[in-house]
């Protein structure tokens, strides 16, 4: 065995107190480092799969101008074929065609401009959480019939309740009128007061009488089981001969980019709380390792009078730092798996989530689920610092003076 690595060994555990009290900062680090960091990306993942169910999907294919500009005249006709070819892919959860128009909403006592959206009820189901938020009524029942559902919001500054009949009126495609009776089936409540103010949804048979739309839609939406797929399902859809003229297909981070900058933000805020920790532990490894050098200076003088070199006193005091670093490395990141593990089964939750949940139609635990990525990045960082701490009192040895050292206490 080399006799640096059993040297820098024998020398951790000649003050054994306070070798352990810097293995634990480090290790308690690693821990919560590990926990964090999984629990955050797994938060993450559920906010996008919800916030993404709620009504973007994971792709789009839509009109090529309908992303800048949104009018109902900027629609496209998929055949059936190019939708089944869609569904047929691995991995695709549910496809549903859309359509949507902004009209004026009159009950018996207001009126207020609003977005309906025609859909299919069944398609929608497999892809939307929107059906699940239905707390009154229900949901658009299969067929062609004259129902809508509403927003909470909505319904209530129309002063419209179930069973009642909203009259509809804007413009078509093609630049007639568009006018309708509609029985209000279902009233939903996202927790989102913009959804809940101003969307409803029909039958997208309806809607297409309605708006003249002669089969054409504005968005057909695709929901995958796994969004680290999406760019190569893009892909293959982008290549499927049958795709529609003047359509493209965009994914989620086109369509909602302020989601992916919600994600961007709070992994900043949380970073800068990480780097005080691994600072505050890479100070600890700095203390214990210039104590120690500071204690053995009349023996690295006395060792540098007999030969050795500065260069491989400060290669015994790196050393000694790096197994210190292993050590916590080791134990931490174990104890981190082990933990995240549990929880992965088990489910966390904290005081105050099952409400939150339950008005978000979210799931009232958080299952975080590590990974190489989540388990390395946090402590891999904690090591990287330790031993950068050690390279002052390294340096240190290199302005020793020999015969100043061996006459010290």
């Amino acid at each position: 065995m080399n006799i640096s690595l059993v040297l820098a060994w024998r020398n951790l555990w000649r003050h054994s107190r306070r070798t352990w009290l810097t293995v634990g900062a480090m290790i308690f680090s690693n821990i919560l480092l590990v926990f964090l960091i999984s629990l955050q990306f797994a938060m993450y993942d559920m906010m996008v799969s919800n916030g993404l169910q709620m009504f973007t999907g994971h792709l789009q294919v839509q009109h090529e101008k309908w992303l800048d500009e949104p009018r109902i005249e900027n629609s496209f006709k998929p055949s059936s074929k190019f939708i089944e070819s869609i569904e047929a892919m691995p991995g695709i959860i549910g496809v549903a065609p859309r359509a949507e128009g902004f009209v004026l909403a009159s009950s018996k006592e207001r009126s207020y401009g609003i977005q309906v959206m025609g859909v299919m009820p069944e398609s929608e189901k497999a892809i939307s959480s929107v059906p699940g938020f239905v707390r009154s009524g229900h949901y658009l029942t299969a067929g062609d019939k004259p129902e809508i559902v509403l927003g909470s919001i909505l319904a209530r500054n129309l002063k419209i309740g179930l069973g009642d009949e909203l009259t509809i009126f804007g413009s078509a495609r093609d630049g007639s009128s568009a006018a309708a009776i509609l029985k209000v089936v279902g009233i939903f409540d996202s927790g989102l007061s913009d959804l809940d103010r101003m969307l409803t949804q029909i039958h997208l048979q309806q809607f297409n009488d309605i708006f003249f739309m002669q089969g054409d839609i504005h968005r057909l939406v695709v929901l995958s089981d796994d969004p680290d797929t999406i760019l190569p399902l893009q892909q293959s859809i982008e290549s499927l001969p049958i795709l529609p003229k003047h359509s493209v297909v965009r994914d989620w981070n086109q369509l909602q980019p302020e989601l992916q900058q919600a994600i961007q933000s709070d992994l900043a805020s949380s970073w800068f709380m990480y780097i005080v920790l691994i600072v505050l532990v890479a100070f600890s490894v700095l203390n214990t390792q210039l104590m120690s050098v500071l204690e053995r200076t009349k023996e690295f003088g006395i060792m540098m009078a007999l030969g050795l070199s500065s260069w491989r006193l400060g290669k015994l005091v790196m050393l000694e730092t790096i197994l210190m670093a292993s050590l916590g490395l080791i134990i931490g990141v174990s104890l981190g798996v082990c933990l995240v593990m549990y929880l992965q089964h088990a489910g966390f939750s904290y005081p105050g989530m099952d409400e939150m949940a339950a008005k978000f139609n979210l799931p009232s635990e958080i299952f975080p689920s590590v990974s190489l990525f989540t388990a390395s990045l946090g402590p891999g960082l904690v090591f990287a610092a330790s031993v950068l701490a050690a390279i002052y009192p390294s340096v240190r040895l290199h302005r020793l003076q020999v015969v100043q050292a061996m006459r010290a206490p």
